[in-house]
């Protein structure tokens, strides 16, 4: 095939609903039978103020080596390594806990007593049980048989101030339900559940999205993003009682070797499963269940060497969002999330399957997915990217690869660089080296939903033998550099055919 441009010479503006509408009409052949006719071949597209499109025979392209870094996976993988607990024993019954009752006391005092000894098991029978916030200790299991249930309380005086991140901000402020701080070997497993028991009358009022807005919780969170803008101590960031931050279910912070394995987690007053600043992770066989609002499922923000496999979402937000912090406070901590493996997971309802940001400050790099199945009528998207020139941030070296998706309601890959704050700040979102492979999509009403502004850097994105059915609409795409498609099938719900057609 020729050389040839898809787009104007003149880049338009995507400020505003026209620039938008002409990308859509320009665009239309990148979606549908045009598309359709146009592969098996390598096309990639840019806006012209940099490049024009290529085409390529397919056979030209090293399919494998330019869509998977094995090496790098197989040296993540290597790394991330379970902690090993010892051989020891601690039954909450033991230390005064009674089904039906509030056994905060108990567990925390069996948590103790396990690490005293050196470390093991603390479990949770069969049972009923309630609590207040668990606060984990080194070398400590907490482990819930089958049938056992906590169900925490919704008393915020019932979680202490501890040091936590808000939305990517540093802050004290409620202890998450289960917490841990500068802890090593923890972990939470077994075929129990844990029951956060939030709703539209606790933690969910806080930010009722039945209701309009402002939201309860809009003064505080405003006010923090305000005080970590102007460097105030991060001990001075004081929330808590009498303040409207939710906090975390499940967060491990600056600890070492972590496993999170097989629970159910169910009506969490924010995300679900929140890493921070940790290293060597392992979250496997958990299945979430939660639909309130800022509900994400697994939330790793600024760790290294992170596994999560075998995980099922049904989520009130993203299903997986992977951070590294917000705003200034995300340069000033400076950490990225790095080096994350993705497997073997079912992403149902959610605002995305695999999400990157919107706290992002702190940059993300090599995030590895695979073997996922991602479809409902209330999933969004796919793969999603949120960013904007508030954030800023580095996204790069991501890849995806032999998953299905079923049914999204906008888009296999949205990249949105105007969410939030949009184009209004002076650090530039950078999304490079996407690598989407091996990929079966049955119900997308389009394969991509780009959306951008001028000194944002959009490249390399790469989509390799995949396959879109049932598409409706044109594409939308905005980018500063290219997008390349091998061996890609695009196929409309509607019939198409060539004017003239007999």
């Amino acid at each position: 095939m020729s050389r040839r441009s898809l787009l104007p010479n003149k880049r338009p503006s995507l400020s505003n609903p026209s620039r938008r509408l002409a990308l859509k009409s320009t665009l239309l052949g990148l979606s549908g039978a045009a598309l359709a006719s146009m592969l098996p071949a390598q096309l990639a597209f840019a806006s012209t103020d940099k490049k024009s499109i290529r085409t390529t025979s397919s056979s030209d392209v090293p399919i494998a080596a330019s869509h998977w870094d094995e090496t790098l996976y197989q040296q993540i993988l290597a790394r991330i390594q379970a902690p090993i607990f010892a051989n020891r024993t601690f039954k909450i019954t033991d230390f005064g806990a009674k089904t039906g009752q509030d056994c905060t006391q108990a567990i925390h005092d069996a948590i103790s007593h396990c690490h005293q000894a050196g470390g093991g098991r603390v479990i949770i029978p069969a049972g009923l049980f309630y609590s207040g916030a668990i606060h984990l200790q080194s070398r400590v299991e907490l482990h819930l048989s089958a049938q056992a249930i906590i169900k925490f309380s919704t008393n915020p005086k019932d979680y202490p101030l501890v040091l936590t991140r808000f939305e990517g901000t540093e802050c004290m402020n409620y202890s998450p339900l289960i917490y841990a701080y500068q802890q090593h070997d923890v972990a939470v497993t077994g075929k129990g559940t844990l029951d956060g028991q939030a709703s539209t009358s606790n933690w969910w009022a806080w930010k009722n999205t039945t209701q309009p807005k402002p939201y309860q919780q809009s003064p505080d969170s405003n006010k923090l993003i305000e005080m970590a803008d102007n460097n105030v101590p991060v001990s001075q960031r004081v929330f808590g009682l009498g303040h409207y931050l939710r906090p975390c279910f499940i967060e491990p912070h600056s600890c070492n070797n972590v496993l999170i394995e097989g629970v159910t987690i169910k009506n969490s007053p924010m995300w679900e499963i929140h890493p921070t600043l940790s290293k060597n992770v392992t979250i496997r066989d958990v299945t979430i269940q939660s639909y309130g609002p800022n509900n994400d499922g697994c939330d790793p923000e600024s760790c290294s060497d992170v596994l999560i496999e075998g995980c099922q979402f049904n989520t009130g937000d993203d299903c997986i969002a992977i951070k590294s912090g917000k705003n200034h406070d995300g340069r000033r901590v400076h950490t990225p999330s790095q080096n994350i493996i993705i497997r073997h997971c079912k992403m149902l309802d959610g605002h995305g399957g695999i999400v990157f940001g919107s706290e992002c400050s702190g940059h993300i790099f090599n995030v590895f997915a695979h073997d996922c199945d991602m479809s409902s009528p209330h999933l969004q998207r796919a793969l999603r990217f949120k960013d904007n020139a508030m954030r800023g941030g580095h996204v790069e070296n991501i890849y995806l690869r032999n998953s299905h998706v079923g049914f999204v309601e906008e888009a296999f890959l949205t990249i949105d660089l105007l969410y939030g704050e949009g184009s209004h700040g002076d650090f530039m979102p950078v999304i490079k080296n996407v690598n989407i492979s091996g990929i079966t999509s049955d119900n997308s009403p389009r394969v991509m939903f780009i959306v951008s502004f001028k000194g944002a850097v959009l490249d390399q994105i790469h989509f390799n033998q995949c396959e879109f059915n049932n598409t409706e609409h044109s594409d939308i795409i905005d980018v500063s550099g290219e997008i390349t498609l091998t061996n890609v099938k695009v196929t409309p719900k509607a019939k198409v055919e060539a004017l003239g057609h007999i």
